[in-house]
């Protein structure tokens, strides 16, 4: 699944090419993907200018000239491509029309997935493919995102003003795991797995670590905790730098894939030896509620 780093990737790539255009016509190809799309979806949008994209967590948020806001989440699989009027050019029409997807390749299975068309008033055109239909899209009032049934329980942002003290509130009394912590959308969000194993090995800090261990009796944070969050965020801003990760095919909105993966220190290093000078140790892989976890069981307490 796309976590924060690729989700932030994609609304930046989104905002240079939508921002300030309208949207001429919407396509949709099917009725549904997790959920259905909202009623009426395609006459309420078209006509409307995009002015801004915002990401919370891992769902982006389109605001629309009247005020609406376009919510979109990936989910497993999706993946929004971007094509200039002159690429348009270079695909002719299909013989079913708009019932089926002129992009073919460009957008992988052979367009069979194309499941939305964003078309806009200067000629461009913005495809949402998505193979498993984990993806939502929803169409909602602007002001309304922080009781949005799927926003309304999320926790801090990673990046602005969250810190080791407002983590450890929250894992005072966690007798989960640290690991498992970190990837509860309720007490931060977007770490995802990747981002977690990454940063608890630069921390030195094991996986399996109680949580409430890396909080002082006083409720304040240990040194720990504040080297843990100093390195959540450090791995998550060297990872928007380079384009996320491109594990399962994740590729921005111009097809580029993400190049954090040549930055593992721990993930998916099973069996090689530990980076950190003197450590002599070996990457080993466990499972922690059913997700991979990789640590150097030497240096990581």
């Amino acid at each position: 699944m796309p976590e924060l780093p690729e989700v932030e990737t994609v609304r930046r790539g989104l905002e240079q090419a939508m921002v300030g255009r309208s949207l001429k016509k919407v396509i949709l190809r099917r009725e549904n993907l997790r959920f259905p799309f909202p009623e009426g979806f395609c006459s309420r949008v078209e006509g409307l200018q995009i002015d801004s994209i915002r990401r919370r967590a891992k769902y982006l948020l389109i605001d629309l000239s009247d005020g609406k806001v376009i919510l979109s989440h990936l989910g497993m699989s999706g993946r929004y491509t971007l094509f200039d009027a002159q690429k348009v050019k270079q695909y002719a029409m299909t013989q079913g029309g708009d019932e089926t997807s002129r992009f073919g390749l460009a957008t992988g299975f052979d367009g069979r997935h194309d499941h939305v068309e964003f078309r806009f008033d200067d000629g461009s055109i913005a495809v949402y493919t998505d193979p498993r239909r984990f993806g939502i899209m929803d169409l909602i009032e602007g002001g309304e995102e922080s009781i949005h049934p799927l926003l309304e329980s999320l926790g801090p942002e990673p990046f602005g003003n969250w810190n080791a003290k407002q983590l450890a509130q929250r894992l005072e009394k966690k007798t989960t795991s640290i690991k498992v912590a970190l990837l509860d959308q309720r007490i931060v969000v977007g770490v995802g797995n990747i981002y977690a194993c990454e940063a608890l090995y630069r921390s030195g800090i094991h996986p399996q670590r109680e949580s409430r261990t890396l909080v002082r009796k006083d409720g304040k944070p240990t040194k720990k905790l504040d080297v843990l969050v100093e390195n959540v965020v450090q791995v998550l801003e060297q990872a928007v730098e380079v384009g996320g990760s491109s594990l399962n095919d994740f590729a921005d909105v111009n097809g580029t894939l993400g190049y954090f993966g040549h930055h593992f220190q721990a993930y998916d290093r099973e069996d090689q030896p530990c980076l950190k000078a003197d450590c002599g140790g070996t990457i080993e892989r466990i499972t922690q509620s059913g997700r991979s976890t990789f640590l150097c069981p030497r240096c990581q307490r």
